[in-house]
């Protein structure tokens, strides 16, 4: 049987409570003289701590995070009313350097020594998972996004019957990829044999899951995976897997991998003499920056479309469209529009949305409880935890799409969007 909840206590005397039992006594007083202060001040602050991959193997995910950062901020230069008093934001962003371990680590220590009221977090389980697993021991309000919501929530043994109590994930589900994937693939008229890869990581366990991943629908739609087994990541070695696949006459690849794996496997294709008619992967082939690199081989190479400048949706923060987004980042880098932009920038409406609504923001389950009851648009679509397919997941909308090569420049077509109408198709499948 399960135990009553506890008595919920402040996020200052949470943190005063663990820095005394690592016998840190200057600390004890520290945390209440800012409560005290920030009662009182005449404009209090908000501390949001943040935690992406700003570097290492999953630093394409966090590209555009100087950029958004920067636009959240002058939004909320403002400060934000709340019950009529008007609160100061902060925001403290740190680097998981693509590491689990680290992204804990940064995560206590915005926790522990920055004392974040909030904690928001993106780009993949690597990040999401560890950030939210400190969030939920030290039971300070929680947003993470950038990472389906299987890996997510039942990487950190979630119970669908319980969930969790303070940390909140919005983003698509495997369900959504997979039919995406089949969408993709039903009209293209090319054998039925599937080439699976999956590394030994959270998302790669996920997806190549026999109960939960790709191997159950993709066999109930008529397809045949070939999967010869996780892969270590950083792998400078596939030839026996392709050897498999060569052998079993897969004409599609499927999966989901960091960049430098599947640039490491795509070039042994072309030496192996490996040539599928359809490569579909997730992760790895979100960014321009990854497909600019494979040059004409990044020519065909298709992907899941969690968001881009034809999304049909807006900022509830700024107003600016998203194609306004999308834009304004290329204009400001010189670069490519990335699907991690909108994400990011939805993660910091949702947190405003959650301050304006809080009924008391010195209270930690007060800002739980906004969370939980937020119903709201976004420019990823709608955020809305009371009808996920679990407690504390919010789904939003995916299409697929593909990348073609017009002029000289690479664009991500739209190819299907049977799972999500809303969004417009912008191109045709085309085979490699």
């Amino acid at each position: 049987m399960k135990s009553s909840p506890k008595p919920r206590t402040s996020r200052h005397d949470l943190s005063r409570r663990d820095f005394l039992i690592r016998g840190t006594a200057a600390a004890f007083a520290a945390p209440a003289i800012l409560k005290n202060t920030r009662a009182y001040a005449e404009t209090p602050t908000l501390r949001i701590g943040h935690v992406s991959p700003r570097t290492g193997p999953l630093a394409s995910f966090a590209e555009a995070d100087d950029y958004v950062l920067e636009a959240i901020q002058q939004a909320f230069n403002a400060g934000l009313e709340n019950n009529g008093k008007n609160w100061k934001l902060s925001i403290i962003s740190k680097d998981s350097q693509s590491n689990p371990n680290r992204a804990a680590e940064v995560a206590a220590d915005l926790i522990l020594s920055d004392e974040v009221d909030i904690l928001v977090a993106a780009s993949t389980p690597d990040t999401t998972n560890p950030v939210a697993d400190q969030a939920e021991i030290n039971e300070v309000p929680c947003i993470t996004t950038d990472c389906p919501w299987q890996p997510y929530f039942f990487g950190r043994n979630g119970d669908p019957a319980v969930g969790f109590e303070n940390t909140f994930h919005f983003f698509w589900g495997l369900e959504d990829v997979i039919a995406n994937f089949l969408d993709m693939w039903d009209g293209a008229g090319v054998n039925k044999s599937v080439a699976g890869l999956f590394p030994n990581d959270a998302d790669g366990n996920a997806w190549g899951d026999a109960e939960l991943g790709l191997p159950k629908p993709l066999a109930a739609a008529g397809y045949a995976l070939t999967d010869p087994g996780r892969y270590s990541p950083m792998s400078q070695d596939f030839s026996n897997m392709i050897s498999a696949y060569k052998a079993a006459g897969c004409e599609i690849v499927t999966g989901n991998m960091i960049p430098p794996d599947f640039a490491t496997f795509w070039a042994q294709c072309a030496q192996q003499g490996f040539s599928p008619k359809i490569v579909t992967i997730g992760k790895a082939l979100l960014f321009p920056s990854v497909i600019e690199s494979l040059g004409d081989r990044g020519d065909g190479l298709s992907s899941e479309v969690w968001w881009s400048p034809n999304h049909p949706f807006a900022s509830s923060l700024t107003g600016v469209s998203a194609g306004e987004l999308a834009n304004g980042y290329s204009q400001a880098s010189s670069r490519p529009w990335t699907q991690p932009i909108g994400f990011k920038h939805a993660l910091f409406e949702v947190v405003a949305n959650v301050i304006k609504r809080a009924a008391d923001l010195d209270d930690p389950a007060s800002i739980v409880e906004a969370i939980a009851s937020t119903d709201m648009d976004t420019i990823v679509g709608p955020v809305n935890w009371s009808n996920g397919p679990v407690k504390n997941i919010s789904k939003t909308p995916l299409v697929a799409g593909q990348w073609q090569r017009e002029n000289g420049e690479f664009d991500l077509k739209i190819v299907t969007n049977k799972q999500a109408p809303m969004i417009p198709v912008t191109g045709e499948l085309k085979l490699l």
